[in-house]
């Protein structure tokens, strides 16, 4: 199993939370089979994510996709998010 962690900031996490939500269903389309959502002890707004996957072509198709980009812009991501890849074990 590939994930994918994600860490950024965010404008607003209530703002980002509603879109993150809104965008579930078209996730899973891409190929997310789990997910989950952190806050930074201290800072609401510095979030990380997880995103499961079957594959790790489909973790950074997924990582690397337009769509996603555009929604985390909506969303209001501020700056370069820090993306990395693993394999569970």
């Amino acid at each position: 199993m590939a994930i994918l962690f994600v860490r950024h900031d965010v404008a607003n996490f209530g703002t980002w939370k509603q879109a993150y939500d809104d965008f579930d269903a078209e996730r899973k389309t891409m190929g997310v089979t789990g997910d989950g959502v952190y806050q930074a002890d201290g800072n609401p707004n510095d979030v990380t994510a997880y995103h499961e996957f079957e594959t790790m072509e489909q973790a950074k198709a997924f990582a690397g996709s337009e769509r996603l980009k555009e929604v985390m812009t909506d969303a209001g991501v501020q700056g370069e998010p820090a993306i990395w890849f693993a394999n569970r074990v």
